[in-house]
């Protein structure tokens, strides 16, 4: 009796963590649409692809495009992390803070932070602040949507 309660309460356990896991699957890709801000005398746009989720960090390349300086034009991988919590708190609608990484096909750092606004279920508003010195902030304005499945 006791080892069919166990099998029964470990099933459930486990169904209930896939559960929860597969709650999340919606959140897998993100898009972001291109965002561009302004600097002394030029602009700088970035560019990111859709975002792939992988334990708990998106991931994908990225373009950024300075006018009319464009041998600082760069491109390289981009991520983000993002935990399943902070994942259900954007699905509860609450607005979540961020931080990632920008590395440079180089190899050079940028450190990211950011903030994630919901507007809708499959959406919201986003400001990524990307430190590019010390003393260089660059804050990109712009949108993101959960790719459907």
């Amino acid at each position: 009796m006791f080892r069919r309660f166990t099998l029964v309460a470990l099933c459930g356990f486990a169904l209930s963590a896939a559960g929860a896991d597969a709650s999340l699957s919606r959140y897998e890709q993100v898009a972001v649409e291109p965002a561009r801000t302004s600097i002394y005398i030029g602009t700088v746009s970035l560019t990111i692809p859709a975002l792939a989720r992988k334990n708990g960090v998106y991931e994908s390349r990225y373009s950024a495009k300075v006018f009319p300086f464009f041998f600082y034009n760069e491109q390289g991988r981009i991520s983000i992390e993002i935990s399943d919590d902070l994942l259900r708190r954007v699905e509860r609608g609450e607005s979540v803070e961020f931080q990632g990484r920008a590395v440079r096909d180089d190899g050079a750092e940028r450190r990211i932070e950011g903030k994630a606004t919901p507007v809708d279920a499959a959406g919201g508003k986003l400001k990524v602040r990307v430190f590019y010195s010390k003393r260089i902030e660059l804050i990109f304005n712009t949108t993101y949507r959960f790719a459907p499945r």
